[in-house]
C-alpha cells in the first residue's frame, strides 16, 4: 500500500524505495543524452551555416539561458504541484522542443534551432529542479551526494552516446555539410520524451514534501531551514558555486572538438568527435568512482580538493601544446565529475520548507552555461582556443572557495573531519544524553507518544536498514 502524502525518503520502504529511486534515475539519461549531442552540434553548425566560434555559442545561451529564467518558475510548480506533475511538465516541453527541430532543419533555420534548444532547455530544466531534489531528499543527507553522484552518472553515460552517434552520422559523407541526419535524431529524441511521459503517468510515485522534511530535522533539534529563504546562505552562495562551475564545464565541453583538431596531432573533426565521446567516458567513469569516494569522504571536503584539481588541469589545458593538452583536457573531464551533484546537495541540504525553492535557485545557477562559452568563444577567435580555456579556469576557483569555505565553517561548528558524517545520527545522539531513550514524550499538537529518537511508537527508519548502501 503506498504511503500516505507528506512522507520523507527514510519513512518509505525498501521496494518502494529502489523503485521511485530507480524511476527518476531514468530521467538523467534523458538529459544527458540531448546535452550530449547540444555540443557537438555547436562545431557542425560552425561548417554548415559558416558561423564563427562565438555565433555557435548562441545554443549554449539558448539551452542554458532558459535554465536561468525558467528554473525558478519551475521550483514554484514543485511547491504547489508536486514533483509527479513537474515531471509531466518537463517532459512535455522536452518533447515539443525537439520536434521543433525537424523544420529547422528541413528549411535550414539557424535561428529556429535556437529557439528549439530554448524550449527543450525549459523542458529539462524543470526536470532536473524535480528529479535532483527529489533524489537529494530520498534518504539521508549524510549520502545525498551519493545518491545524486550515482543517479547523474547515467546522465554521463548518455552524455557520451550523443557524440558518438555525432561522429558516425553528423560528420561523415554527404552528411558533414547537411542537416539531413540531425532531424531524424530529434524526432526520436521527442518521441523518448512522449514514451517517458505515459511511463510516469501510470507510475505511482510517492510525493516527498516539505513540511515532511522539516519535521525530520526538527525532530533531532536541527533549525536550518529558519528564518527567510534569502538567509539560507549556504543554498544562497550555492547558486554562485553551481553558476560558476556549469559556465566553466560547459565551456570547455563546448570547445573540445575545435581545441583537439586545434592541437595540429592530426585529428580530423571526425575523430575529435570521437576522441570527444571518450572524454565524456572519462567523466561517467570519474562519477561512479565518486559514488564509492563519498561514501566516506565529507562531500565538502572531496569537492574542495576536486575543485582545485579542475583549476590546475584547465590551466595546462590553456597552456601546453599537441598532446600534453590533450592529456590534461582528459584529466579535467575527470576531475569535473562529482562537481554538479556535490554543490547542488551541499547547496539544499537541510533546507526544510525551503527545499524546493532552494532547488530551485541552484539549478537556476546552470544558466552559467549561457554566459560563459560566449566569453570563452571570444577569447578562442582573437587568440586562440587554446588559450580560451583560462575563462573556464576562473569559474572553478570561484566553485572551489565555496567548497572551502563550507569546510571551514563545517569545522568551527562541529569540528574538522574527513570522514561523511550523518548530522540526524548525531543530532539523535546528543538528545539521547538528555532523553534516556526508554523515555517517551508526548507532542502537544498530535498528542502521540515518541521515543526520544523522535519516531512514533519507536518506528525504524528504512535508511537505517539500507540507505548507507546507496
Amino acid at each position: 500500500m503506498p504511503p500516505p502524502a507528506g512522507v520523507t525518503g527514510a519513512q518509505l520502504g525498501r521496494r518502494q524505495w529502489v523503485y521511485a529511486f530507480a524511476l527518476v534515475t531514468s530521467l538523467f539519461f534523458t538529459w544527458g543524452f540531448a546535452y550530449g549531442l547540444l555540443d557537438v552540434l555547436n562545431a557542425h553548425f560552425q561548417t554548415v551555416f559558416g558561423i564563427t566560434k562565438l555565433q555557435s555559442t548562441l545554443l549554449q545561451l539558448a539551452y542554458f539561458g532558459a535554465y536561468f529564467v525558467w528554473a525558478p518558475f519551475a521550483g514554484v510548480f514543485m511547491r504547489r504541484l508536486g514533483y509527479k506533475k513537474g515531471i509531466h511538465i518537463g517532459l512535455g516541453l522536452y518533447s515539443l522542443g525537439a520536434v521543433f527541430f525537424w523544420p529547422s532543419a528541413k528549411y535550414e533555420k539557424y535561428g529556429g534551432f535556437v529557439g528549439s534548444t530554448f524550449v527543450i532547455g525549459c523542458g529539462l530544466s524543470t526536470l532536473e529542479v524535480a528529479a535532483n531534489s527529489y533524489i537529494a531528499v530520498l534518504g539521508t543527507p549524510q549520502y545525498a551526494s551519493v545518491r545524486l553522484n550515482f543517479s547523474q552518472g547515467f546522465q554521463g553515460v548518455a552524455s557520451f552516446t550523443g557524440p558518438l552517434i555525432a561522429a558516425r552520422w553528423f560528420f561523415t559523407g554527404a552528411n558533414a555539410t547537411s542537416l539531413g541526419t540531425v532531424q531524424w535524431v530529434y524526432l526520436a529524441v521527442a518521441g523518448l520524451g512522449v514514451a517517458l511521459n505515459i511511463l510516469f503517468y501510470f507510475c505511482d510515485l510517492p510525493e516527498i514534501t516539505e513540511d515532511a522534511l522539516a519535521r525530520e530535522i526538527h525532530e533531532v533539534g536541527l533549525k536550518a531551514d529558519e528564518g527567510p529563504f534569502w538567509k539560507q546562505y549556504r543554498c544562497v552562495f550555492g547558486f554562485v558555486a553551481q553558476t560558476a562551475y556549469v559556465g566553466a564545464q560547459v565551456g570547455v565541453a563546448s570547445f573540445a572538438v575545435n581545441f583537439l583538431v586545434d592541437q595540429n596531432v592530426g585529428y580530423s573533426q571526425s575523430k575529435a568527435s570521437q576522441l570527444f565521446s571518450f572524454c565524456q567516458i572519462t567523466f561517467t567513469v570519474g562519477r561512479f568512482v565518486g559514488v564509492v569516494i563519498l561514501n566516506y569522504i565529507d562531500p565538502a571536503l572531496l569537492l574542495s580538493f576536486y575543485g582545485f584539481c579542475c583549476s590546475l588541469f584547465a590551466l595546462l589545458v590553456s597552456q601546453l601544446p599537441g598532446y600534453g593538452g590533450v592529456g590534461c583536457l582528459f584529466a579535467l573531464f575527470f576531475f569535473e565529475s562529482i562537481c554538479y551533484p556535490c554543490v547542488f546537495t551541499l547547496g539544499t541540504k537541510n533546507l526544510g520548507v525551503h527545499t524546493k525553492r532552494g532547488s530551485g535557485l541552484i539549478v537556476m545557477g546552470v544558466g552559467g552555461g549561457a554566459w560563459f562559452p560566449p566569453a570563452q568563444g571570444g577569447l578562442a577567435d582573437r587568440a586562440n582556443t587554446r588559450r580560451s580555456y583560462l575563462v573556464p579556469m576562473a569559474g572553478y576557483i570561484a566553485m572551489t572557495i565555496y567548497a572551502v569555505g563550507l569546510v571551514i565553517d563545517q569545522a568551527v561548528k562541529s569540528g574538522f573531519t574527513i570522514r561523511n558524517r550523518d548530522e540526524l545520527s548525531a543530532a539523535r545522539a546528543a538528545a539521547a544524553a538528555v532523553f534516556p531513550p526508554t523515555a517517551l514524550i508526548i507532542d502537544a499538537p498530535s498528542g502521540q507518544a515518541k521515543d526520544s529518537e523522535g519516531s512514533e511508537g519507536g518506528e525504524k527508519r528504512a535508511s537505517d536498514e539500507y540507505l548507507e548502501v546507496a
